[in-house]
């Protein structure tokens, strides 16, 4: 688009007439966010397009070349604010942009690491992340890039400079609100959700102005809270009181902590919720919609069109953020649009994305306990009631039961990828389980709202961790590779017929996307817990990934964190070419 505006000025200056060009905004466009899937000499978005299917049509890196390849710089974050690194990176114009811990951002040289830029936001002390400090990216939309912060910030800065162009609060962090999904960008506005559900927060997706950041549409995802659409009231979320007792829907939790996704075709967004507040699931009986939950949004107005409850009356907090991925395909031989999610609570499932209604849902990692199936009638779990925590007494916990997966899911944050080549889900898991108790609890503002006690033990002598690559049209594992410690790093698939994720041991790997063979490992020098991308460049095509031992592992995995307690800490991008 610039190179056409060049254009058409130096013709029309040529031939002496004078004409007046519209200002354009230096940078990606809608058009360009929403073709990311296909486009190949940058990254726009999270999850690579809209759908966040995580594929790249690049194949010069390919199962026959990629044992060839080799670092071309790596770019050090800097400082002592190490940490955990999940971000993914957004690549654009010859720059790089991270996000860092601590709510900080960087931009790079792409080919040659140099730093151009850092922004560190200024964090108050009382700040109450639940799970590290961790930020998994930004968005860009013409000069700005967009990123949360764990103050519950959005903040919008010029892609050039690094200077801020606005900053908006989102929540109230003494409340425990807080930030760290990257935005999506949906019709130029900045779609976001929001963390906290430890502190029983109430969760909420919002849109603002891309431009001005002012709010544009906010839909609370409890039910009893008002929606607003440009400043005017837009109805109740659900029926009050219709599945929460007393007033406990106004501490509900469910917060929106991970991002949601796009489909153009539905102009509906999919944004996951969290767990019910507090844990101990006998202080709330009922469904506690729409906590646990895939809602689906309209774009325009933020009303909710339909929703699927993965774990109704949570007991065991399985949030049921995991993305939601959209793909087309043919499921019992009908053509259907459809979308899937690997669930905390260590269900596959597979829904039509047009209406909620559920296709098909089986187990993806060692059998979960706590419900023994999803019933495909009526959608709903079929409980294992042996294994819902006991109530607690007066000043006493109630009884404790060994339940699979652990709270921490059988998949947590990290995003798994789709290949429409080989039509597989390759899903980033872990085997775990957890002893847990419920405990006597009352709501206390800015304070942890757990009403439970666990610990996370492992349930294999070989592995926690799992790349499983699923066939969504029957649930089946086709191949999987086990890691000694848990995955925590989101994955990238290509047409070169790979798959790229990175390991808490500090390596990042690539295996053969239909066998599941291993092809070619990098040491990075600290755990590997980001998502990478791949983007072409000057002839050639790169791989890029965030390298920083950290996220909920270490602060809650119990056993299993003490385990693994060795890994360094880091904070670097890592780069990745052929050799010429």
């Amino acid at each position: 688009m610039k190179g056409i505006r060049k254009t058409l000025v130096a013709t029309c200056a040529l031939a002496g007439l004078a004409l007046t060009v519209p200002a354009m905004a230096e940078g990606p466009t809608m058009d360009e966010l929403m073709g990311d899937a296909e486009s190949t000499s940058d990254v726009l978005t999270y999850g690579m397009g809209p759908w966040q299917q995580r594929f790249s049509p690049l194949d010069a890196i390919n199962t026959e070349t990629v044992a060839k390849m080799v670092p071309a710089f790596a770019a050090s974050l800097g400082g002592e604010k190490q940490r955990g690194q999940e971000s993914q990176p957004i690549v654009y114009d010859g720059v790089i942009y991270v996000t860092g811990s601590y709510s900080r951002m960087f931009a790079f040289d792409a080919r040659t690491g140099e730093k151009l830029w850092e922004y560190n936001a200024r964090l108050p002390d009382g700040i109450m992340p639940c799970c590290d400090v961790v930020n998994r990216g930004a968005a860009i939309h013409g000069d700005k890039v967009i990123f949360a912060t764990l103050d519950a910030r959005l903040v919008a800065l010029n892609r050039k400079t690094g200077k801020v162009i606005w900053n908006k609060v989102t929540g109230d962090y003494k409340a425990g609100y807080s930030a760290t999904a990257a935005p999506i960008i949906v019709k130029d506005m900045v779609i976001t959700g929001n963390s906290g559900g430890e502190f029983g927060v109430v969760g909420a997706v919002s849109a603002r102005d891309v431009n001005t950041g002012e709010l544009i549409w906010n839909r609370p995802v409890i039910e009893g809270h008002m929606g607003t659409l440009r400043g005017q009231d837009n109805g109740i979320t659900g029926t009050t009181n219709a599945t929460w007792p007393g007033d406990m829907w106004k501490t509900g939790g469910g917060a929106t902590w991970l991002g949601g996704t796009y489909d153009p075709g539905t102009n509906m967004v999919f944004f996951g919720t969290g767990n019910p507040a507090p844990w101990n699931s006998h202080l709330r009986p009922g469904d506690n919609l729409y906590t646990s939950s895939t809602l689906a949004i309209d774009a325009d107005t933020g009303v909710i069109k339909w929703h699927y409850q993965t774990s109704p009356n949570d007991g065991w907090d399985f949030d049921g953020v995991n993305e939601f991925i959209p793909f087309d395909g043919t499921f019992n031989g009908k053509k259907r649009k459809m979308g899937a999610k690997a669930d905390r609570n260590g269900f596959f499932y597979v829904l039509d994305r047009t209406n909620g209604k559920l296709l098909n849902a089986t187990p993806f990692v060692m059998q979960p306990n706590w419900a023994s199936k999803i019933d495909l009638k009526t959608g709903r779990p079929v409980f294992n009631p042996d294994n819902r925590p006991g109530a607690p007494g007066d000043a006493e916990k109630g009884k404790s039961v060994f339940a699979t997966p652990s709270f921490l899911g059988g998949k947590n944050w990290m995003p798994m990828a789709y290949s429409p080549d080989t039509e597989m889900f390759y899903v980033p898991s872990n085997d775990w389980g957890m002893d847990i108790w419920n405990e006597p609890i009352a709501y206390k503002k800015g304070a942890a709202y757990l009403g439970a006690g666990f610990t996370i033990k492992p349930i294999a002598e070989d592995h926690i961790g799992a790349l499983r690559a699923i066939d969504p049209k029957t649930g089946k594992i086709m191949w999987e590779y086990k890691n000694k410690a848990p995955l925590w790093g989101g994955v990238l698939t290509t047409r070169g017929n790979l798959v790229f994720t990175g390991t808490p041991e500090g390596y990042l790997k690539a295996f053969d996307a239909r066998t599941g063979k291993e092809l070619w490992k990098f040491q990075t020098g600290s755990g590997v817990v980001g998502s990478p991308v791949t983007w072409e460049q000057d002839g050639e095509q790169y791989v890029a990934v965030m390298s920083g031992w950290g996220g909920a592992v270490p602060l809650w995995g119990g056993e299993v964190a003490k385990t693994f307690k060795e890994i360094s800490q880091g904070g670097s991008l890592w780069v990745f070419k052929l050799p010429r």
